[in-house]
């Protein structure tokens, strides 16, 4: 059952909004529900949503299509979507008949180069405003002319050409449009407090791509909850850094207030900043029903921390755990990473001390780390940073699983083979689009990428020189290249 929060509109364009996976998880997108929002509210437009599990289209023709790609795999889902609506792989393929087929998000705004053989176009950078003109050129022209026009949007990409990231202001608080039982986080309304991240992790494009960091006004967010509790009990508050919003605390509050006074709130946030955890905070989400949370640390070692732009002491993670304990949590799941560049055995060993000592220091108390191993990715200081080799990782996984068994932790892992293939997709140029297609009709399993790598034999990069030039190079982004070099030459100092 949904509950949709708008009222929709119709027309004679046939748009579809796709998601790359299954419907539960694009009902759980706040970005692509947002869109679709957009889309379904315009004048002139029948909006129609699909998925990989969901593709029912109530029109006999679809005039274009966009994707939503938050994920390096996406293209599996892309390629499956395309296939079964009988719409070619590549751009090149299509005749008039076919819809024109584009895509925005964050795979797409840092580096479209492997994907560029896929689409007519791409959107770089924030959706609303770019999506919105976009949507009403492909409305309101000829399919001879859209792809003309286009061109003078900024946040349009098209091959061969330099584009300028698109980047609104939060003038809107963007929040769940439909609320549905199939959702991955079931009737939950998401609230978006802020955007972007000032922490600046020097490995994360969620900081980079998403500057500046902006914020929605505190009383829009309040007015946005209220919305929420007329429909759900269940709210959710995102963003990278959501603790930075000015007046978190002041939210925090009113929940809290409301929550005292009899209004039942099932209330859960997306993480918790490490040095910015209180009581009042961690009393909240207990009272909101939420048992557990996460925190990020990244690296064990202070040297490892500093080096990534995460400046988190010791005293602070411990500190944090114990206001979590104290006030009602039950548990936490501590996020962190092996292979960051220039890794010593010695910063693997801080991981035992760390687990050890919080172990210790809070009896009974849930304690599990989460691993992924580092993916060195576009438009951050570490774009050009060479992957540890995966061998070494394993080698690393394996005595950390046998260590933290020892001391009863519990510790998780990405799949370091996996999390490769990830660092390959994320810098990969236009080259690798056979190698993409290959992957796909040999069923996107590990094992396919394997057989697409023997038998195609791509140019996979390692590493990249400071003076080379880069297969995202063409994006217009702030900061740039010269700051990016320049912020890892400072974090160098640190190691």
């Amino acid at each position: 059952m949904e509950k949709i929060l708008y009222k929709s509109n119709k027309g004679k364009y046939n748009f579809a909004m796709a998601f790359p996976a299954i419907e539960s998880f694009a009902l759980s997108s706040l970005g692509y529900m947002w869109l679709y929002k957009i889309a379904d509210t315009m004048e002139g437009v029948n909006a129609e949503r699909i998925s990989t599990d969901n593709l029912y289209i109530s029109s006999s023709k679809i005039d274009s299509i966009a994707f939503s790609m938050s994920f390096d795999f996406d293209f599996l889902g892309v390629f499956e979507i395309l296939e079964r609506l009988k719409i070619p792989f590549y751009k090149n393929d299509r005749d008039t008949t076919c819809p024109l087929v584009f895509a925005g998000g964050p795979v797409i705004t840092t580096n479209p180069a492997p994907y560029e053989a896929f689409f007519d176009f791409m959107i770089i950078g924030d959706g609303e405003g770019c999506f919105t003109k976009v949507l009403e050129i492909l409305r309101d022209n000829s399919r001879q002319d859209v792809l003309e026009i286009l061109k003078g949007v900024d946040g349009v990409y098209f091959p061969g050409e330099h584009v300028k990231k698109a980047t609104v202001n939060l003038n809107e608080v963007i929040y769940t449009p439909i609320l549905s039982d199939k959702s991955y986080f079931k009737n939950t309304f998401v609230i978006e407090l802020a955007r972007g991240c000032m922490n600046r992790c020097a490995f994360c494009t969620a900081s980079y791509t998403n500057l500046p960091f902006r914020y929605n006004e505190y009383e829009k967010i309040i007015q946005t909850i209220e919305l929420g509790l007329q429909y759900t009990d269940k709210i959710a508050l995102l963003g990278a850094q959501i603790s930075a919003h000015p007046r978190f605390n002041d939210i925090m509050e009113y929940l809290r207030k409301k929550m005292e006074n009899g209004v039942h709130i099932e209330l859960g946030i997306s993480s918790l900043r490490t040095d910015s955890v209180t009581p009042d905070m961690v009393k909240t989400l207990v009272m909101g029903g939420q048992k557990h949370s996460t925190i990020a640390i990244e690296a064990a070692s202070e040297r490892s921390r500093r080096f990534v732009n995460k400046n988190l002491k010791e005293e602070q993670i411990l500190n944090a755990v114990k206001i979590a304990r104290e006030n009602g949590l039950k548990g936490l799941k501590i996020y962190s990473m092996i292979g960051i560049p220039y890794e010593t055995q010695e910063d693997i060993e801080e991981f035992l001390h760390l687990g050890n000592k919080i172990k210790s220091e809070n009896k009974g108390f849930g304690i599990e780390f989460s691993f992924s191993s580092f993916v060195p990715k576009p438009q951050t200081p570490f774009q050009w940073s060479q992957r540890e080799d995966t061998k070494s990782l394993e080698k690393k996984q394996k005595y950390l699983e046998r260590e933290f068994a020892k001391l009863g932790i519990a510790a998780k892992f990405s799949s370091i083979k996996w999390d490769f293939w990830q660092s390959v997709l994320s810098r990969a140029d236009r080259s690798f689009a056979p190698f993409l297609v290959e992957v796909y009709k040999n069923g996107g399993k590990l094992g396919s990428f394997k057989a697409a790598q023997k038998s195609l034999k791509p140019d996979i990069k390692c590493s990249f020189g400071m003076e080379e030039d880069l297969p995202w190079d063409m994006i217009e982004n702030y900061p740039p290249k010269n700051l990016l070099i320049n912020e890892y030459n400072r974090l160098c100092k640190f190691l």
